[in-house]
């Protein structure tokens, strides 16, 4: 058949030489599905659970563990296999992903009694998608190279919605070398890579953005309590601050005010979302890189000290976001 189609010229040999290479193209692609190898994840809180759920959807075999066990348990029903420990987990995946609520949580995950160290293979590959402090990062990379494996921090932005679209943003640190084989795995959970330099940047990076994140939200929740105070109408106000220079993520995509969005958490009793208690404790982060860099941020420590406040009034469950209430709450006082 070939010699038949290549006796009628070169335009009958070039169609054939294409449904060829697209042959094996679909063979490689095939194989490259079926010999997806198993991922290990650690921590399958508000955002570990939707980003391990998205590898789930891209064909990967993950093998969970959670501290709470109940949170393993819809993966049990979606065939992952979950383990008893952080170090089990190591034991059966050489690509593992952590998603951990503080540097504590990642020690103890990662150099802990049954921690992933315990059993890592050589030439594992661990992706540390947690915010701590970038030092805390740039231990756990040394302790990790001692044992013959790779560590890079790769801290996200967007939250639980983004986490659950696979629209995360990763900020990336570590061996340029690795990054790809990172970014494989990441590109499954979000839209945005970016590669930021050795250990430890990623995390910079992350806490960076959300004292400006901080910073703006309560901007934004300021601005609209003083309009509603003046008599305006809060969805009134939001579209015109969405329209002016004033806007900023804060007011058009996670609006602070209860019903001026739907599907945020000011929507539904700032229940889900970014808990007041990380954002202290990402604030608290960047206190600490500032006073270690001489850096002066007054606006970041004043940010700091409200969301510590709210933590101490009843705030810490509910969404960053709820600085809005508490705002108007402190007016009455």
């Amino acid at each position: 058949m070939a010699a038949a189609v290549v006796l009628r010229g070169p335009a009958g040999w070039w169609r054939w030489h294409r449904r060829v290479r697209a042959a094996r193209a679909a063979m490689v692609c095939s194989r490259t599905m079926a010999s997806k190898t198993p991922v290990g994840f650690i921590g399958l809180g508000n955002m570990g659970n939707p980003m391990a759920k998205n590898l789930v959807k891209h064909g990967y075999p993950v093998i969970a563990y959670d501290v709470f066990p109940e949170a393993c348990k819809e993966f049990q029903d979606l065939g992952a296999q979950v383990t008893d420990s952080p170090a089990d987990v190591a034991e059966r995946a050489d690509r593992i992903i952590t998603m951990l609520p503080s540097s504590p949580n990642a020690k103890e995950v990662y150099t802990g009694a049954n921690g992933i160290l315990k059993k890592v293979k050589k030439g594992s590959l661990l992706i540390d998608s947690s915010t701590i402090d970038p030092a805390v990062s740039k231990e756990l990379a040394k302790a990790v190279e001692k044992m013959g494996a790779v560590f890079m921090d790769a801290p996200v932005s967007g939250g639980v919605g983004a986490a659950r679209a696979g629209n995360l943003t990763f900020m990336v640190g570590g061996v340029e070398q690795e990054f790809n084989a990172a970014k494989e795995l990441l590109t499954c959970m979000g839209s945005n890579v970016v590669y930021c330099g050795e250990v430890g940047t990623g995390q910079a990076a992350k806490i960076c953005n959300n004292m400006l994140l901080a910073i703006s939200m309560i901007g934004t929740a300021e601005a609209m309590n003083l309009g509603i105070r003046l008599g305006l109408d809060p969805k009134l106000l939001a579209k015109i601050l969405n329209m002016s220079s004033g806007r900023c993520w804060s007011s058009d995509t996670y609006n602070p005010v209860p019903g001026v969005m739907e599907g945020v958490p000011s929507a539904n009793n700032y229940q889900g979302g970014f808990g007041t208690t990380l954002m202290a404790k990402d604030l608290g982060l960047a206190q600490i890189s500032a006073t270690n860099t001489m850096t002066p941020v007054p606006l970041g420590s004043q940010a700091h000290q409200i969301y510590r406040m709210m933590c101490a009034k009843g705030y810490a469950l509910k969404d960053f976001s709820a600085v809005f209430q508490f705002l108007r709450e402190e007016e009455t006082l």
